[in-house]
């Protein structure tokens, strides 16, 4: 049985582009962003969305490789964890939304392949030092991305406050 497991996909589909309780998701919020305003940082202490969304995709993606390996391979001080604006810009808006849903089907198909007791499995994480079971990961990343999903609708209201 992988109720935990479609549970866990359930989850991730619906902070994607469904309809959660907390009314926004990335894809309503995204179909408002245009390389135009994607990278512009509203005020000089925030990140733009090109930035956060740069930076949630790097994390699924090693989400992804843990699932795949028992390990990662990038840190908090990884340089592809917070590429600048500038680099974001080189790569362009629409490869950046590209990656991301790419990364999104990677890990939705990853988790399918799985049963539940895959989650009481473990991988190593680099960042925490230790083996942890992959729910740890799984959880993480639901986590990491609603929060970035927050910023990410504040900046975009803060955008909307610049026209």
């Amino acid at each position: 049985m992988n109720s935990l497991i479609n549970n866990y996909i359930a989850q991730i589909k619906e902070i994607q582009n469904g309809q959660p309780w907390v009314g926004q998701t990335y894809e309503k919020l995204l179909k408002n962003i245009t390389s135009d305003n994607a990278f512009i940082r509203p005020k000089a202490s925030m990140h733009s969305v090109a930035e956060l969304l740069s930076h949630c995709t790097m994390w699924r993606e090693e989400a992804v490789l843990k699932i795949t390996t028992g390990h990662g391979s990038k840190t908090d001080d990884a340089a592809e964890n917070w590429l600048s604006n500038q680099q974001l810009q080189a790569k362009g808006w629409a490869t950046i939304i590209d990656r991301h849903h790419a990364s999104i089907a990677m890990l939705l198909q990853q988790l399918a392949k799985k049963e539940d007791a895959f989650l009481k499995e473990r991988y190593y994480d680099l960042d925490f030092k230790g083996h942890f079971p992959y729910e740890f990961l799984i959880n993480g990343m639901l986590h990491h991305d609603i929060y970035h999903l927050g910023q990410m609708a504040l900046v975009w209201k803060y955008l909307n406050q610049l026209k």
